[in-house]
């Protein structure tokens, strides 16, 4: 690994150098195998968020349904309800690099059946819907061996700021994919944008291959179910984690609609075409960007329990604000600040969970951690989408974002240990 930066404290009533506040923000670029899966993850998060985009208005104009939206989004999380325990016992068993690369060959096979579908013009609903499920089944293993792979990459002090550069690469990605993709569509389709996916892949899987990570096996090994009920057990027994989790899924199932909404809002609200969706997804991903910049120049910091709640409340009010804004300026500001506030929050608990997890359970406290986590992006996504069939998607965003603020301030109000951490 390469050697860390200087972090000696600026000396009192002076203020620090422009280049210190920049390696502060990069401290974790410092390590060789931490810069190789960033640049790989981040080459092939673009091509995600362009598939992202495709296959959204492809299943909008296949559907015309915010119902099918919704499906999507539940089928393709679906697996990470089902499966990531089990990936997470499989993490902490054998070696996460080569259980990564697995799964993005899986991904990038899925990628590229479905731009054949669309380029021969034989492509269903049914079709988008399955494949969207195996993409899932896939990450449901390699997301487990991805996020605890990244603390053997750089020192336990320095975790935080990698986390949230991470969080600064997929979201960067957003702002990229999205426009890339609004060309790539109105020029080549949407079959060229799953292609085009599907060799993203590929700087990923190089990058995996060129780590220095060495596998070091469990000294001793049980059975799965015991491994897995072991690490059950470590986290109900950790107050801050079960709180932690609990608060994952909550903040997930009412914040992330927002997002799979956006088609609804451009098609129906602003009676834009695709490139409306395109940019408003790059506005959020802006915002996600400077909040994930915050985050990791802030690194591991008093108090970042209370900081993770009171930006949970106003993202709450942000999102609330956004469903009733019918002017497209504000509605671009409003996502840019609501992209911020949700990077700031999700970084925040994923350190906080890096953080409290020992590393021979690190791979099944991660795990249950992303069932929450991701558990509740396809239940929210399927439950907003049948009852915004039912009324409106403005209103299905506006109840779940005072939802999310009520939360914040519960959690405030009663001692659960996390704002004082």
């Amino acid at each position: 690994m390469a050697d860390s930066v200087n972090t000696d404290p600026v000396p009192a009533g002076t203020s620090p150098a422009p280049i210190g506040t920049l390696h502060r923000i990069a401290k974790a670029f410092t390590y060789r195998d931490f810069r190789m899966l960033w640049a790989g993850a981040f080459t092939s998060t673009i091509g995600t968020w362009m598939q992202k985009v495709a296959q959204s208005w492809l299943v909008l104009k296949l559907t015309g349904s915010a119902f099918f939206l919704g499906l999507d989004d539940f089928l393709a999380q679906l697996p990470i309800l089902l499966f990531t325990l089990i990936g997470g016992v499989i993490a902490d068993r054998h070696d996460r690099r080569r259980l990564l690369i697995a799964s993005q060959y899986v991904q990038m096979a899925a990628a590229f059946v479905l731009a054949a579908l669309v380029f021969f013009d034989v492509v269903r609903i049914w079709h988008i819907l399955a494949l969207s499920f195996v993409t899932g089944l896939a990450q449901a293993f390699g997301g487990p061996a991805y996020q605890s792979l990244i603390p053997s990459l750089v020192p336990k002090a320095d975790l935080p700021n990698a986390i949230a550069l991470n969080s600064i690469q997929f979201n960067l990605a957003r702002v990229i994919g999205p426009l890339i993709a609004a060309v790539v569509l109105a020029t080549w389709g949407t079959a060229a944008c799953f292609g085009l996916n599907g060799l993203s892949f590929t700087v990923v899987i190089v990058a995996l291959m060129s780590l220095h990570v060495a596998h070091t096996p469990p000294a001793t090994r049980t059975s799965l179910m015991e491994e897995m009920r072991g690490g059950l057990h470590y986290v109900k027994r950790q107050r801050m984690l079960v709180t932690l989790t609990v608060l994952a899924f909550i903040s997930t199932f009412l914040a992330l609609p927002l997002l799979t909404f956006l088609p609804i809002f451009a098609q129906n609200i602003f009676h834009r075409e695709a490139g409306q969706y395109a940019v408003m997804l790059a506005f959020s991903g802006a915002g996600a960007v400077i909040g994930a910049l915050v985050v990791a120049w802030l690194g591991k910091f008093r108090h970042m329990g209370l900081t993770l709640l009171s930006v949970q409340l106003i993202f709450g009010l942000l999102i609330v604000a956004f469903a009733w804004s019918r002017a497209l300026w504000l509605s671009h500001l409003l996502l840019f600040f609501s992209g911020a506030a949700l990077i700031t929050v999700f970084s925040l608990t994923a350190s906080l969970v890096q953080l409290i997890a020992p590393d021979h359970l690190r791979g099944r406290v991660v795990s249950i951690y992303m069932v929450a986590f991701r558990g509740g992006m396809p239940l929210g996504s399927l439950a907003g989408g049948y009852v915004a069939s039912l009324t409106s998607a403005p209103l299905v965003l506006g109840v779940n974002g005072v939802l999310l603020s009520l939360v914040a301030i519960y959690f405030l109000i009663n001692r659960h240990g996390l704002r004082e951490v």
